[in-house]
């Protein structure tokens, strides 16, 4: 199945049916008077939040929905068809945009959050609804209202409780073979990651989702390499996990570069729970660890954890740290009420 994390869609829904003129045509009826129906209602057009995607690519191959008119009333008091609703069925993680692709019309969350977005319009009265004691044979009967039409952005940002951050090739995709089942592309080049992975990783009984997305370079802000666009599948996380290539000629250049590319993204981005390891520290001996590890120290300001994803040296350490602030996020999340009461 190809990813895809942005669609442009337009959605139209249903107009309503018109209202009819009519008038009791019976034998033996002299004064029959007006029946009329009312006209349907037209269809409107829903997003809803499905289980069991986790791609837009549907949207490619379809663009255009519109949902159905309502049917115009009949005489003897018949009122028209509704017109069939149609329901775009998106994955969770899931933001609805505006034409502008600023404004956000709806998060989807959730499984089975549903949002209207366009509602069909009213059907009209038929000439029955006009009948009063000074005018009990009118003839005028209104039209159904017009259906909404508008433009919208689907933007799929995924929902995962950890991510990786790192310039190309710094083992993100090794990382995530390695503490799960999930299986990207691993090659000895740039940019073997093209879109986003996911992967569910297993660390002391506990599970937690993590998400693997194609490296950053200098410039990513203003569309070199890949670009940045991929940043908005790990906004949701409540941690990332920045590599490192212990390999490198200059640690701290490279730990900078995500930073400052983190910072041009915007946003709370830059501001979320991060921790800093150094990976394929198998390829290095003991001087070369302590070396690589003092300067991103200096250039992290904090502690770095030294790992390997191919002899796993330092990977539980580094689950474990990853868990404990997915714990601390998901307390901090809880309702006032439902966290358990400080005791001294």
């Amino acid at each position: 199945m190809k990813f895809l994390d942005l669609a442009k869609v337009y959605v139209r829904s249903g107009g309503g049916g018109n209202g009819c003129v009519s008038f009791r045509r019976e034998k033996y009826i002299e004064y029959g008077g007006p029946d009329g129906g009312d006209g349907g209602k037209g269809g409107s057009v829903w997003a809803e939040a499905v289980d069991g995607l986790n791609t837009l690519i549907d949207f490619r191959y379809q663009q255009h929905f519109f949902a159905q008119n309502g049917q115009s009333g009949m005489g003897r008091q018949r009122t028209g068809k509704d017109g069939e609703e149609i329901i775009l069925r998106v994955p969770v993680g899931t933001e609805i945009l505006d034409e502008d692709q600023e404004t956000v019309l709806a998060d989807m969350t959730e499984i089975g959050q549903r949002v209207q977005l366009a509602k069909g319009g009213n059907g009209g009265f038929g000439n029955l609804h006009f009948k009063s004691s000074t005018n009990q044979a009118p003839r005028r009967a209104n039209p159904g209202q017009e259906g909404v039409e508008r433009t919208i952005w689907l933007r799929l940002k995924l929902i995962a409780d950890s991510g990786l951050l790192g310039l190309p090739n710094a083992g993100k995709s090794t990382f995530l073979a390695s503490s799960s089942n999930a299986r990207p592309k691993i090659a000895d080049y740039p940019f073997t990651t093209l879109h986003p992975n996911l992967g569910v990783v297993g660390i002391d009984n506990t599970e937690f989702v993590m998400a693997d997305i194609p490296g950053l370079i200098a410039g990513a802000h203003e569309g070199k390499g890949i670009g940045d666009r991929f940043l908005g599948h790990v906004e949701r996380c409540a941690v990332l996990l920045h590599l490192v290539d212990g390999t490198s000629e200059d640690v701290a250049g490279d730990y900078q570069t995500i930073i400052d590319e983190l910072e041009a993204y915007g946003g709370e981005l830059a501001n979320k729970p991060r921790i800093t390891a150094l990976n394929k520290v198998d390829a290095l001996d003991d001087e070369e660890r302590a070396e690589a590890r003092a300067a991103l120290e200096a250039a992290a300001g904090e502690t770095v954890l030294m790992l390997s994803g191919v002899s796993r040296e330092g990977l539980n350490e580094v689950l474990r740290a990853v868990r404990a602030e997915i714990d601390d996020d998901r307390i901090r999340q809880k309702p006032v009420e439902e966290q358990e009461p400080w005791r001294p």
